[in-house]
């Protein structure tokens, strides 16, 4: 018998945050990515392994991606 799984990851923007970046200090906007990693077998999302907010700078020449905990995001989002 074949069992096929695997993980798929899904990413959804929440807002646009203002947020100084911890690479390159450049103070802008930047937006809030969730991403949902999830259990598959056969193809179809099952239940949800790993959830992380990361907000991506938007310098050309830095493009850092910063991880926040689920209430550093949960704040910026209710401003």
């Amino acid at each position: 018998m074949l069992v096929i799984f695997g993980f798929r990851t899904s990413r959804a923007v929440l807002g646009w945050v203002s947020f100084v970046c911890r690479v390159c200090g450049q103070p802008m906007r930047m937006p809030l990515v969730r991403e949902v990693t999830k259990l598959s077998l056969f193809f179809i999302p099952l239940f949800p392994i790993r959830e992380r907010h990361l907000v991506e700078c938007q310098n050309p020449a830095c493009r850092a991606r910063t991880r926040l905990s689920g209430d550093e995001a949960a704040s910026m989002t209710s401003r």
